[in-house]
């Protein structure tokens, strides 16, 4: 059935008619645009549904080019850290969540930031073995590259000193006893997690369901999401969004990243980049060249500014990594690479200047540390630089201690990147940071947290609200090869559109998108989240 929405306040990101009160929406795709008296002349009829905006700003529909929706879904399940703001407050919902499990069950869940704690300082093992006693425990840090256990999960894991570490992680000792912190870094999380049950199918169908709607409630209608290592493999993850997706159609579109360790499945499979449908489709394979700033595992040229003798980890040598990209190459896949700091970024890219480009892009995920020399190689048709606005909200002003004043400056540089060409797509790594495309805009448009008023970490590097919302519309649909089906609202293009209580273009103060709330999301033409009951279906 054909639908017209009108009376709107509609940025189209199209040059074209950049700016329109109504669209006309058939088979889930616009198929015109114009004033209001225009499209209800044209294409009205008796059988045709119309809806009322009530004036409300609409935009194309936001994506998010890079989270993890699977975690998100595990904060449904677990015990949920994110926020905690000291030591003992995370000790407490420790203690709390063990007392709601039975003896020798795993108490897991995730998010705690020690950047956020009042003294700095993470649990001990020795205070984790004292609030859950009974219960083995893994607890992943925000950034999920570290992760904190207990004695019973050390026993449950059958650690011993003399055991094999896996390449790029480590058990951190204490300095004198040379015993384990409960401070696992890295590749050693896995030594832990083979060892704790899998979800059921049944639970883990259930969290991901509110997971998918947790994200359109926060105006999403696409997501680039990284999942078969916490779904249970390919197999399971893409069975996982098909029934929810395709067969129960909750809405949102998903392009699934596949990990590196699953190309011998994509294979068999007979899977590509692309395969699937416009709500379903396989995108990238997904590779970690390095960690992170939080534990200093990022790999950068030159040291840490505040550990001397310290460069991070490469999570790959790299003939591990030209043995991965040539398997990719081999399935004629993309490849999208975790790479934060500036050595990361520069071994990848050396990897890639040896295969010949492939029909979809390739993707280098946070580029947080950049060389002017690196942005030029980035700067390609092939290539796109998939950044996290939030970030600079999660790693301001503790981050400058670890690059230094020199380095600051090509760090985080959003503005930087697309004056010099590179195509760059916003995400938000949640549960890294919020899967809320309007909190990574508004850390694109003014560079601090919500409630600071400084003038921003450094300002030059600010984008306009224009440039911020492109990030998560039409430059995210270049990334999975998509710009001719969505990031605009065009004729021909697929009916996704996100509707926002505020108008971010006209704001005088982008704080005030903080205030603002997605009133409707609106997928393939059809309402999938709605805020109230003040739209109007005549």
């Amino acid at each position: 059935m054909r639908k017209i929405y009108t009376n709107g306040n509609i940025y189209t990101l199209d040059s074209t008619k950049p700016l329109v009160q109504s669209v006309v929406i058939e088979n889930g795709r616009f198929i015109d645009m114009g004033t209001d008296s225009e499209m209800l002349l044209h294409w009205s009829n008796p059988t045709c549904e119309v809806i009322n905006f009530g004036g409300k700003t609409v935009t194309p529909g936001l994506v998010d080019s890079h989270l993890h929706l699977s975690l998100i879904a595990d904060q449904f399940m677990n015990l949920d850290l994110t926020g905690v703001t000291s030591k003992s407050q995370m000790l407490e919902k420790i203690r709390d969540k063990a007392r709601t499990l039975k003896p020798n069950e795993w108490l897991l869940g995730g998010g705690w930031d020690e950047n956020l704690f009042i003294e700095g300082l993470i649990p001990t093992i020795e205070e984790l073995d004292y609030v859950s006693p009974y219960n083995p425990l893994f607890l992943t840090r925000i950034c999920t590259h570290a992760a904190v256990v207990n004695t019973r999960a050390l026993e449950r894991s059958n650690y011993h000193p003399s055991m094999s570490i896996p390449e790029g992680g480590s058990i951190v000792l204490n300095e004198q006893t040379k015993t384990p912190t409960g401070l696992v870094l890295e590749s050693a999380s896995e030594i832990f997690q083979q060892h704790i049950p899998e979800k059921s199918y049944e639970e883990l169908l259930r969290s991901m369901r509110q997971a998918i709607h947790y994200s359109m409630e926060r105006g999403l209608t696409s997501v680039h999401t990284n999942d078969p290592l916490f779904l249970g493999g390919l197999e399971q993850t893409y069975r996982i969004y098909d029934t929810l997706l395709n067969q129960e159609k909750l809405g949102l579109r998903a392009n699934l990243l596949i990990n590196h360790d699953f190309i011998e499945d994509i294979r068999a499979a007979g899977m590509y980049a692309g395969f699937g449908n416009e709500t379903l489709n396989i995108g990238a394979i997904k590779i970690f060249a390095d960690g992170a700033f939080g534990r200093r595992t990022a790999l950068l040229t030159e040291p840490y500014h505040d550990d001397p003798n310290n460069y991070g980890e490469a999570m790959l040598d790299q003939e591990s990594l030209i043995a991965i990209v040539r398997k990719a190459r081999e399935l004629s896949m993309p490849i999208a690479v975790h790479t934060i700091g500036d050595q990361a970024l520069e071994n990848v890219l050396d990897v890639l200047d040896l295969f010949p480009a492939v029909s979809h892009r390739d993707r280098l995920i946070h580029a947080q540390v950049l060389r002017k020399e690196l942005i030029e190689r980035l700067a390609v048709p092939s290539r796109v630089a998939d950044i996290q606005p939030r970030f600079v909200v999660g790693d301001f002003p503790w981050v400058k201690e670890r690059l230094g004043e020199k380095r600051i400056e090509l760090a985080y540089a959003w503005k930087t990147l697309m004056e010099k060409g590179v195509i760059c797509t916003g995400g938000s790594d949640s549960p890294v940071e919020p899967a809320d495309p309007l909190l990574g805009i508004h850390a694109a448009v003014t560079r601090r947290a919500p409630g600071e008023t400084h003038s921003g970490w450094n300002p030059k590097e600010k984008l306009l609200m224009y440039e911020a919302f492109r990030l998560f519309t039409d430059l995210t649909a270049y990334a999975t090869n998509e710009e001719t089906m969505k990031g605009t609202i065009s004729r021909g293009k697929l009916a996704d559109m996100t509707v926002l209580s505020n108008n971010p273009f006209s704001m005088l103060d982008p704080d005030e998108l903080l205030d603002t709330k997605v009133e409707m999301t609106i997928i393939g033409g059809e309402i999938k989240f709605q805020q109230t009951n003040q739209y109007s279906t005549f």
